[in-house]
């Protein structure tokens, strides 16, 4: 756990920040080896990457979280690091300060990967490992492609052979009826579909920590390739 000079640094960093700014903040995510001897070095880089931050416009404060252990010799720790506008944050995140710290640290952490929140919008997912710098903690692109076709082909249909038998919006001009039909796709999507998908496939979407095997990703893929396949199937066969 941190110091208390740490803390205190922290805490009159904060008290420092001029009041009517709206922060923006990214939270890193580090994979450490476990033991406590990886711990203080990783404390160690971790103390000269904020001394380092504190000197760029903007700076706010930075929060260390306690370690979580992962149970497969690894740990990770979380850092909160706030700025006070978006250009700050970005100003950082892109600066050769920071590149060079994030070098020199691979002698404490196995990998990392941050999220930035500048806007306040989320997404359907929220975990991936890698080696290189990721900008995001959701899973690769192509993951998330094929897990939310997964999720909205079946949605659409579904939802197009029970308005169609019911003869719901079939008189609606299609400006009108395409509107409606997004709103309820999406609100299934968000609320219904897409948590059960994430859940299901997590193995596959949010591995615990691990350069995820090429084995994991085919089988993931192809279980969702198969099931799309299986269901245009039983939709070609009913319509």
């Amino acid at each position: 756990m941190a110091s208390s000079s740490e803390r205190a640094q922290e805490s009159q960093d904060s008290q420092d920040s001029p009041v009517g700014h709206f922060y923006s903040t990214f939270v890193m995510e580090y994979i450490v080896p476990e033991g406590q001897e990886s711990a203080a070095v990783f404390r160690r880089w971790y103390n000269r990457l904020v001394k380092a931050a504190r000197q760029f416009e903007g700076y706010t404060r930075s929060d260390l979280c306690p370690p979580l252990d992962c149970g497969d010799g690894v740990v990770k720790w979380y850092s909160i690091v706030h700025f006070r506008t978006p250009e700050n944050l970005n100003y950082w995140l892109q600066s050769s300060d920071r590149a060079d710290l994030l070098k020199e640290g691979r002698d404490a952490f196995l990998a990392y990967r941050y999220k930035s929140f500048t806007t306040g919008l989320e997404g359907w997912f929220s975990a991936h490992t890698g080696g290189a710098e990721q900008h995001s903690l959701g899973p690769p692109a192509w993951k998330q492609v094929l897990a939310v076709v997964l999720g909205l082909y079946p949605t659409l249909m579904i939802q197009s052979m029970v308005f169609g038998a019911l003869g719901v919006m079939q008189s609606w001009p299609m400006a009108t009826s395409l509107v409606i039909n997004n709103l309820i796709t999406s609100s299934i999507l968000t609320w219904v579909v897409m948590p059960r998908i994430s859940q299901i496939l997590s193995f596959w979407l949010r591995p615990a920590y691990r350069l995820t095997a090429l084995q994991t990703n085919l089988i993931g893929a192809g279980l969702v390739l198969a099931a799309l396949a299986l269901m245009a199937s039983v939709f070609t066969y009913f319509t």
